[in-house]
């Protein structure tokens, strides 16, 4: 496990000069990335002019976590929810560190696709600090499900959702399999794992499996929230700036697909999954979506065509869904990416994360409604 930072710098800094540190707008492609403060271009929390501040910088060695004592240098996503017990669980995706270069793929950091942190924090105002890691021997955060990384057979299974019901947790994750053109890849498959012991272990429930085919393949990048008994699961196909489609499911049957209902422009119909039409007919991306109590409204939260962190409101959870509102101008930080609402309302305050590709890190957001 690695103890000192300044040793940590002195290992990583010849690395560095391989890495390409990205100035245009988010990438897809998590490999050509440099997690090294200043090195990379970047010191400290991005200023931004906007109604949005960012306020805490939540992983990577410049954050008060010291993420990078469990080899998190850097990491992407931030997916947060309730456990059920009051306590927030946070998975985040492709996460760099030291050790073996994963040069398949041209990366010179060792890879992992999914870890999970624990936190105690309801109230971020003054950050998001971390209880515990899922680590494995050696203390580094691990793999809750592992990938071969292997270009065109699965290259990573990143998390896009992630919920509980019923003190168990449920994980969506998407099957990656090549990265194409900025802000564009292919994927194999989205499915659910489950967790009985709090997001210690996880086992993948291969019979919730969407290829990435017809109406499935709409629902390769997901968002859950739960309404009068049900889950809803927010779908677009992989890649950004696709429409987002919805599909219901009661919450003890969250593991059957033959049990989803999908919203088909004015009713719900089971199994209907290549009759759902949109509820947002296009330009969302990695999303996160929310009963907000101060504003009496559902809120999604995504990127838009030209990256801009943006909002959407609805009343009730198939729509009608608003046009999109911008939080954070691309203009202000063109390189964010994949904004998670907090999981405790906060009035009106909303807070989220958001990863910034040039620094490869996540940062606690704030903005005020």
């Amino acid at each position: 496990m690695n103890k000192s930072a300044p040793l940590l710098l002195s290992v990583v800094a010849g690395a560095t000069a391989l890495l390409l540190t990205v100035t245009g707008p988010a990438a897809a492609n998590p490999n050509a990335i440099n997690p090294i403060p200043v090195l990379n271009g970047t010191n400290g929390l991005p200023q931004l002019p906007g109604r949005t501040q960012a306020v805490f910088q939540v992983t990577g060695m410049q954050s008060p976590n010291n993420t990078q004592s469990y080899n998190v240098l850097g990491t992407d996503l931030g997916i947060m929810w309730d456990n059920g017990n009051g306590e927030m669980l946070t998975t985040f995706g492709d996460t760099a560190g030291l050790g073996f270069p994963n040069l398949l793929v041209g990366s010179t950091w060792a890879w992992r696709s999914n870890i999970l942190v624990r936190s105690h924090t309801q109230n971020p105002a003054n950050g998001i600090y971390f209880d515990s890691v899922v680590r494995d021997i050696f203390g580094q955060a691990r793999d809750l499900i592992p990938s071969p990384k292997i270009p065109f057979l699965e290259i990573s299974r990143i998390p896009t959702a992630a919920i509980s019901v019923g003190g168990t947790q449920f994980m969506s994750l998407m099957s990656v399999k090549s990265w194409d053109d900025v802000g564009q890849w292919t994927t194999n498959y989205s499915g659910l794992a489950v967790s009985g012991d709090n997001g210690e272990n996880w086992v993948e429930l291969p019979a919730t499996r969407r290829a990435d085919d017809g109406g499935n393949g709409n629902f390769q990048m997901n968002a859950f929230v739960k309404n009068g008994g049900f889950v809803y699961e927010y779908g677009t196909a992989s890649g950004r700036n696709n429409p987002a489609y919805v599909a219901r499911v009661p919450e003890g049957a969250i593991g059957d697909l033959g049990a989803y209902e999908y919203w088909c422009g004015d009713k719900w119909k089971r199994g209907d999954v290549d009759g759902a039409t949109p509820v947002i007919g296009g330009g969302v991306s990695e999303m996160s979506v929310q009963w907000n109590d101060y504003l009496g409204q559902y809120i999604m939260l995504t990127t838009d065509p030209w990256n801009s962190v943006v909002m959407y409101r609805s009343p009730s959870p198939e729509g009608p869904w608003s046009g999109p509102e911008v939080l954070i101008d691309t203009r202000e930080l063109p390189t964010a990416y994949a904004p998670a609402i907090f999981p405790y309302q906060t009035g009106r305050d909303l807070y989220f994360l958001t990863t910034v590709h040039s620094q490869y890190n996540v940062i606690l957001m704030h903005t005020t409604l």
